[in-house]
């Protein structure tokens, strides 16, 4: 019994070392690919990486960033809206900033009514008054110099009737009074000067300086809005309302970076596509004007011939095409603009990566 459980334990064995043979040695055969890859469409053509961009006569997408921070309390467009130049598209929080406007603005008007008071003088109430105080000062002096001409007639018919000390009196009295009028001349003529130049002068400065303050801040508010550079459609917009953003952008939580607060293409209806040439293959480009292109969409066969428009002629490090420049390798690269029109029956997006080979013509 015991020999036949160990004879039938090794044809189990057996068996099974022949079974687990049979399914290692069974070669598994890969699905067909989704796609077929594009291939190399030129016997000696190079190939780069590209990115598409919305077509500009000069650099790439329009990155719109504020040139002050806050809190975003308004989103005035949506994402693929075609704008205007000046079109407003993102407000931030200005409260205090208008504050200081409406304040420095209050002080500008204070100033200028300053200055309308002083070069509307003098005012007619005080010429007035001055003037009657002249008249006052003068009637003054007659009194006095008619009480002392009497008193000297009356000493001239009868010494004694007058004492010394009255005439000095008189005297006196006169020369006061004449000191009282000439006061109140030289302040109606002070009067009727109206302010002095210098206080003119000074106010005007005074003005000038506080329209140059409310200048300065209102520019600053009206930073508070970000406005379309430039006709053109929104690509995207990198912020909500309620949202920091800082004169760097706004801070991406995936890519733990900053972004353009808004991007911006242009309504022409061409993309561009910008391709790095690494420095080991710009010596086999050819001549500029004999540069002929084709770009591939990632996950298509389909070629699409591009149009050379000009070369970047600085080499820069590589970068990954993500916008994110601390993704930096030893590599340099070339880069070179070509367009296209948007084709038909195929998405294209500003954004997109792209597979182009370059050759001569």
């Amino acid at each position: 019994m015991r020999n036949k459980l160990i004879f039938g334990l090794a044809a189990l064995g057996v068996v099974l070392g022949l079974a687990m043979a049979f399914v290692s040695g069974h070669v598994k055969k890969n699905p067909p690919p989704t796609f077929t890859p594009a291939s190399n469409p030129y016997p000696k053509g190079i190939f780069a990486n590209g990115i598409v961009e919305s077509y500009q006569s000069n650099g790439a997408n329009i990155n719109l960033y504020p040139e002050v921070a806050g809190t975003v309390t308004r989103i005035l467009v949506s994402e693929q809206q075609v704008v205007e130049r000046g079109a407003s598209l993102l407000t931030i929080e200005d409260s205090v900033q208008r504050a200081t406007v409406e304040q420095q603005g209050a002080q500008l008007e204070a100033a200028r009514a300053l200055l309308a008071e002083l070069k509307a003088q003098p005012r007619p109430e005080n010429l007035a008054v001055a003037k009657s105080q002249a008249l006052a000062a003068a009637a003054t002096l007659k009194t006095a110099e008619d009480q002392r001409d009497k008193l000297k007639h009356s000493s001239e018919l009868q010494a004694k009737s007058v004492s010394r000390s009255d005439l000095d009196n008189a005297e006196n009295a006169v020369r006061v009074a004449a000191a009282g009028l000439e006061v109140a001349q030289k302040q109606l003529d002070l009067v009727r000067a109206g302010a002095w130049t210098y206080d003119i002068r000074n106010q005007e400065s005074q003005c000038a300086a506080l329209e140059k303050s409310v200048a300065a801040s209102s520019a600053l508010l009206s930073k508070f809005v970000i406005r379309a550079p430039v006709d053109g459609p929104v690509l995207a917009i990198n912020a909500a309302v309620g949202s920091y953003v800082s004169t760097q952008g706004t801070y991406d939580g995936y890519s733990q970076g900053y972004l353009p607060v808004i991007s911006m293409g242009s309504t022409q209806g061409y993309f561009q596509v910008r391709c790095y040439v690494d420095e080991i293959l710009v010596q086999r480009l050819p001549a500029p004007p004999g540069i002929r292109a084709t770009m591939f969409l990632r996950g298509t066969d389909k070629g699409i011939p591009l149009e050379f428009v000009r070369t970047q002629p600085y080499v820069s490090p590589k970068i990954q095409l993500s916008n994110q420049r601390t993704e930096r390798v030893d590599v340099r690269v070339l880069p070179l603009i070509f367009r296209l029109r948007k084709p038909d029956g195929l998405s294209v997006y500003p954004g997109q990566l792209v597979d182009v080979y370059i050759a001569e013509k």
